[in-house]
């Protein structure tokens, strides 16, 4: 690894810490080549995280994901960063084989008195597989009311309710703090969030485990959670993906947020990754890839999480074959 003195200025590759999930499959394993634990189904792998549930390790470093930001804070983040903001994000896959919880997640006030301690979520979805019928519920139809929800999350009746979409891969669905949403059905897909795990469940499909015991709902905490001045949230596509052979790599934008700016970069060609100036985070979402930088090259293979501290010099994405590329980079 190339460094500049003690400056931090090379990428970061964490390591995975796949989850068990009552709604997860195989999918971490069959299609994104993960070797899991044991035969349970698994529904997340948390790729970046300095959440206290899990602080990532790092590919050649002693120190956590945690203590880098915190002893390399402009190199990581950036000039004009606090010297004590943390890492801003969680990064996650998610597969989505049966249904997750309806459920909303609040904002930075809201969270606050609903949840004292944790932060506010905002997130976004980029898909990458989608059996036929899955479907994402995301926000409310237009006029529902709490007291609709709260009756319909009794009876069992909160999907119709519930704006509805049937995904498919190259979506992009962006999810500001106090959307109701859901997914399942067969869905594979990255996910990049704010630092958090403050999420409240409206409803669980009536879902029992093996003892007959219903997950926790949070029915009081989610309503109050809810933007009710928020409608139907539709999908983005990029026009640039999937990609194909012969396809000159561009960079497309997908969501803007104060949280993350979120660009899909595919192709066929290589492409010199902008000098960020700020951190940003790649995830390869298709195909194989080389990345280049400082005399260095490393594979980028599919599900590949790879953090690029602020101080790091240009480098060069270079697919192997069509591929993409997830560009989440901190906002100035």
């Amino acid at each position: 690894m190339a460094h500049n003195g003690n400056r931090l200025d090379t990428v970061l590759r964490p390591l995975p810490s796949p989850r068990s999930m009552v709604w997860g499959s195989r999918l971490l394993a069959t299609a994104l080549g993960r070797s899991l634990p044991d035969a349970q189904t698994y529904g997340e792998s948390w790729e970046a995280s300095t959440h206290p549930r899990h602080l990532s390790q790092l590919v050649g470093h002693e120190r956590n994901l945690v203590e880098l930001t915190r002893d390399h804070p402009v190199d990581i983040l950036g000039h004009g960063t606090h010297p004590d903001t943390p890492f801003p994000w969680l990064i996650k896959w998610l597969d989505c084989h049966d249904w997750l919880s309806v459920q909303v997640h609040p904002d930075s006030e809201k969270v606050k008195t609903l949840w004292p301690g944790e932060s506010s979520k905002n997130e976004a979805w980029f898909v990458i597989a989608a059996r036929p019928g899955s479907k994402v519920w995301a926000g409310l139809k237009p006029g529902v009311t709490a007291e609709q929800l709260r009756q319909s999350s009794l009876d069992g009746t909160v999907a119709d309710h519930l704006a509805c979409f049937e995904p498919k891969p190259g979506d992009c669905v962006h999810l500001p703090a106090g959307t109701v949403h859901a997914v399942g059905g067969g869905v594979l897909m990255a996910e990049v969030q704010e630092s958090s795990d403050a999420t409240f469940r409206l409803f669980d499909w009536n879902r029992k485990d093996a003892q007959g015991n219903s997950r926790e709902l949070h029915l009081e905490q989610s309503l109050a959670a809810i933007d009710w001045s928020k409608g139907p949230v539709t999908p983005f596509r990029a026009d640039n993906f999937p990609p194909v052979a012969g396809q000159s790599s561009t960079l497309r934008q997908l969501v803007r947020c104060p949280h993350f700016h979120l660009d899909l970069l595919a192709g066929d060609s290589p492409f010199q990754l902008p000098e960020p100036g700020r951190l940003s985070v790649l995830i390869q979402v298709e195909g194989k890839a080389e990345l280049s930088h400082q005399g260095n090259t490393q594979p980028v293979n599919l599900g590949d999480t790879l953090v690029i501290p602020a101080a790091l010099r240009a480098a060069t994405w270079a697919p192997q074959g069509p591929g993409a590329l997830l560009v989440a980079t901190l906002p100035a």
